[in-house]
C-alpha cells in the first residue's frame, strides 16, 4: 500500500489509510505500507510501515497541495520501486497522486493495481486555492484519467466521486467505500473530563472537531457563534484541531472580538480523546463550505448519540438528510440560526441524534465496511496471476497489498 500523507496523523486520509489497512489484516491479508517519514507509528498485526527517506529542507508536510509533497513523492517512488524489487505482492494500493507513478510500476511488475480515490485531485487544486491555474489543473486532470483507464479496480469515499469514476471507467469493478469505520476500533477512548477542564460544567457546547483549512468553513462558524453567544448566554464554542498557527490566529480574532471566554480552542489532539469531546458536547457543527467528499468526521457524528448542525451542501447531503441532521444554508445568518434553534429546542436534538445513530448502525457497520474492501479487491483480482513465492527481504511468504 502506498500513501503520500504523514502516517499517522488524526487528519482525514491518514484516518482513511488506517482503517483501510485495519480491515485488510482482520480478514488475514499482510499489508506493507510505504509512506512519508513523519508520523506516529501505529501498532497492527499483519502491517509493516516502510518510510521514504527525509527530502533536505523539508520538515513537514501540511494539508491539501504544495511544493514540499512533491519533494517528498520523489523518494517516496523510489521507496516503492525498491519495496517492489525486493518481495512480491499480491496488489498494489495506492492513495491519491502515489496513483500517477503506480500506473506505470503495476505494469513493470506485472501487479494488479486498486486505486484509492479520496477526491478528484484537479478539484482539490480549488478548494486549497493552491496552484490552481488551468495549465495545472488540465496536467491533473490528464494524470487523473490515465490512472482511471489503467487501473484494476478503484475506491470511491463518496456519491460524487462515485459518479466520476462511472462516467470515466464504466467497466472497472469499483466500490463506494465511505470513511465509516469506527476510530475506537484502533485508538481505545482515555477518559477526559472535558467540560471540568475548560470549566463549562453548565455550558452549552458547540463542537467542531477537524482541521482548519479554508474550505471547512471555521470563519463562518466563528462569525455565526457571534450571534449565538448574543441569543444564548451559556453557548460555548469549543474547536478541536488546527496546526499551532491556525489556533493562535483564531484566537488572537476571537479576543479582539471579546469572546476569548465564550470559545475554546485546544488545538489537534490524539484520537483517542476526541470521544471525550464529542460526549461533552450539546451539539456537533460541521460548516464546510466547499468540496464534494463527505468530511470523516461526519460517520462519527451520526454514531455518537449527539445532534449535528451541517451546512447543506452536496459534501453533507450526499450522507446526511433533514431527518439525522440540521442542515442550514451555507450563510453567517443561516448557520447560527440552525444552531440557536437546536440549542433551544432538546426535543428536536434527541430526534435528529437518534436518527443519525440508528441510520449509522444500519448502513455504516464495521462489518460491512470490510465486506466492501474484500469484495473489491476479489473483483479486481479476478483472472490476475499474484504472488506465490516467498518475498526476499524477510520471512513473510507472501504480502496482500
Amino acid at each position: 500500500m502506498i500513501a503520500p500523507q504523514p502516517f499517522f496523523r488524526a487528519r482525514g486520509t491518514p484516518f482513511s489509510v488506517l482503517h483501510r489497512i485495519r480491515a485488510l489484516v482482520e480478514r488475514g491479508h499482510v499489508v506493507d505500507l510505504v509512506t512519508y517519514p513523519f508520523g506516529e507509528n501505529v501498532e497492527l498485526d499483519g502491517l509493516t510501515i516502510y518510510r521514504a527517506a527525509k527530502p533536505p529542507l523539508v520538515s513537514d508536510v501540511r494539508i491539501g497541495p504544495s511544493l514540499a509533497k512533491l519533494a517528498l513523492d520523489i523518494p517516496l517512488y523510489r521507496k516503492t520501486v525498491r519495496t517492489l524489487r525486493d518481495g512480491m505482492y499480491d496488489v498494489i494500493h495506492s492513495h491519491e497522486e502515489a496513483a500517477f507513478f503506480c500506473v506505470g510500476l503495476a505494469r513493470k511488475f506485472h501487479v494488479p493495481h486498486i486505486y484509492d480515490m479520496h477526491s478528484s485531485l484537479p478539484q482539490q487544486l480549488a478548494n486549497f486555492r493552491r496552484f490552481d491555474l488551468k495549465p495545472v489543473r488540465a496536467i491533473f486532470e490528464r494524470l487523473e484519467n490515465r490512472v482511471l483507464s489503467t487501473c484494476d479496480g478503484v475506491i470511491t469515499i463518496c456519491e460524487d466521486l462515485a459518479r466520476i469514476v462511472q462516467a470515466k471507467c464504466p467497466a472497472t469493478p469499483h466500490a463506494m467505500i465511505e470513511n465509516t469505520a469506527n476510530d475506537q476500533k484502533v485508538f481505545r477512548a482515555s477518559a477526559i473530563n472535558v467540560r471540568t477542564e475548560i470549566g463549562q460544567e453548565d455550558g452549552e457546547i458547540v463542537l467542531y472537531t477537524g482541521n482548519f483549512e479554508a474550505y471547512q468553513g471555521l470563519d463562518l462558524l466563528t462569525d455565526a457563534f457571534r450571534q449565538v453567544a448574543r441569543a444564548r448566554p451559556k453557548a460555548h464554542l469549543l474547536l478541536v484541531g488546527g496546526n499551532p498557527e491556525q489556533v493562535v490566529r483564531y484566537r488572537d480574532s476571537l479576543t479582539r472580538e471579546g469572546l476569548q471566554n465564550r470559545v475554546t480552542l485546544v488545538g489537534t489532539v490524539h484520537p483517542s480523546e476526541i470521544p471525550g469531546y464529542i460526549t461533552a458536547a450539546d451539539l456537533l457543527v460541521s460548516p464546510r463550505i466547499s468540496g464534494t467528499n463527505t468530511p470523516l468526521k461526519i460517520y462519527g457524528y451520526m454514531r455518537s448519540g449527539r445532534p449535528i448542525v451541517a451546512t447543506n451542501r452536496l459534501t453533507h447531503t450526499q450522507t446526511l438528510s433533514e431527518t439525522t441532521a440540521e442542515l442550514v444554508p451555507p450563510t453567517v445568518n443561516g448557520l447560527a440560526a440552525g444552531i440557536i434553534r437546536l440549542l433551544s429546542n432538546k426535543e428536536r436534538c434527541r430526534l435528529l441524534a437518534e436518527n443519525a445513530r440508528g441510520f449509522a448502525e444500519k448502513e455504516f457497520s464495521d462489518s460491512a465496511y470490510a465486506d466492501k474492501i474484500s469484495d473489491l479487491y476479489a473483483q479486481s483480482m479476478k483472472g490476475k496471476t499474484i504472488a506465490t513465492h516467498r518475498a526476499t527481504r524477510n520471512s513473510k511468504e507472501q504480502r496482500s497489498a
